[in-house]
């Protein structure tokens, strides 16, 4: 019994990893056409330390589109105090959160149509998570009842998603 539980074991693995997205490539002049922007970014702003840059162009199946981007230079990233980002991290540290979030960026706004949905726990449960989303500010409520992903956490929620896949 303990070899094939181990076998099914390594078959989802191999699976989970062969789900994982292709980096994409192509979209500029050379591989790392987005880093060599932020490059001549940072030069031009004496940032001798480099820094990071997330950006997106994303178009959800309720039509809605979203364009951001983020950077911040190393020196003022290391320096800064990194527990404040505690809270933000543990509300998508729970798979019925994450779940919400994907089914809420779908077209699921309700928390009628959220408390429809199988395998999200109780009506209560759900809501538990809701208000957990809302404090960190992950969601907000639009209407009573009604929530969205706020335009400024669209694309950095999928950052998050890809850099855990990474």
């Amino acid at each position: 019994m303990e070899w094939e539980e181990r076998v099914a074991e390594l078959e989802r693995r191999v699976a989970a990893l062969e789900q994982r997205p292709e980096p994409v490539t192509g979209l500029g002049e050379g591989d790392l056409w987005a880093l060599e922007g932020l490059r001549s970014q940072l030069a031009d702003a004496g940032a001798e330390d480099g820094g990071v840059l997330f950006t997106g162009t994303v178009r959800l199946p309720t039509q809605e589109r979203y364009e951001w981007q983020y950077g911040q230079v190393t020196g003022a990233l290391l320096d800064s105090d990194w527990t404040e980002a505690a809270d933000s991290f543990a509300a998508l540290g729970s798979a019925v959160r994450l779940r919400l979030l994907r089914e809420i960026l779908g077209g699921c706004r309700t928390a009628a149509e959220l408390t429809g949905l199988e395998g999200l726990g109780t009506s209560g449960q759900i809501y538990h998570h809701l208000r957990q989303l809302t404090a960190t500010g992950w969601l907000r409520s639009a209407d009573r009842g009604r929530y969205e992903v706020p335009a400024p956490r669209v694309v950095p929620l999928l950052v998050v998603l890809t850099a855990a896949r990474a």
